[in-house]
């Protein structure tokens, strides 16, 4: 698969700017950076999905993180228990799925559906609340 210029530039503006301030302000919230591992492969011909990337998926992440967040109990909990978020893009909300298990919280979003492709930050702090 050939990535076009604009899909090669959102997903260099993502590596290094967008996903490293992510991470950091996920670090604000609960006292840990928690990194990003991302399948850029299924991105890569998904313009629309990539520009949505950050907002369905990283700023959700970090609303249910405030919410989880609001003492220090919750914030070691997500301290101890998340250690990795994994995004994937999928074409379908069929497709869509989430799971949060050994630390791991994965999210396949159908991206390029907008808010039709994504989890509601109620979602995630739902799964994340039940597991960590």
């Amino acid at each position: 698969m050939i990535m076009g210029l604009m899909e090669r530039r959102k997903i260099k503006e993502l590596r290094e700017t967008t996903l490293p301030e992510r991470v950091q302000e996920i670090e604000e919230i609960c006292g840990k950076a928690v990194p990003y591992d991302v399948d850029w492969e299924s991105l890569a011909d998904d313009l629309e999905g990539l520009n949505f990337l950050d907002n369905l998926s990283c700023h959700r992440l970090n609303m249910a993180l405030r919410t989880i967040c609001l003492d220090e109990l919750g914030k070691e909990a997500v301290r101890e228990g998340l250690t990795l978020i994994k995004l994937k893009n999928v074409k379908d909300k069929a497709q869509m799925q989430m799971t949060f298990e050994g630390g791991v919280l994965e999210m396949h979003c159908a991206y390029a559906l907008q808010t039709d492709g994504m989890f509601r930050d109620s979602d995630i702090c739902t799964l994340l609340l039940a597991k960590l």
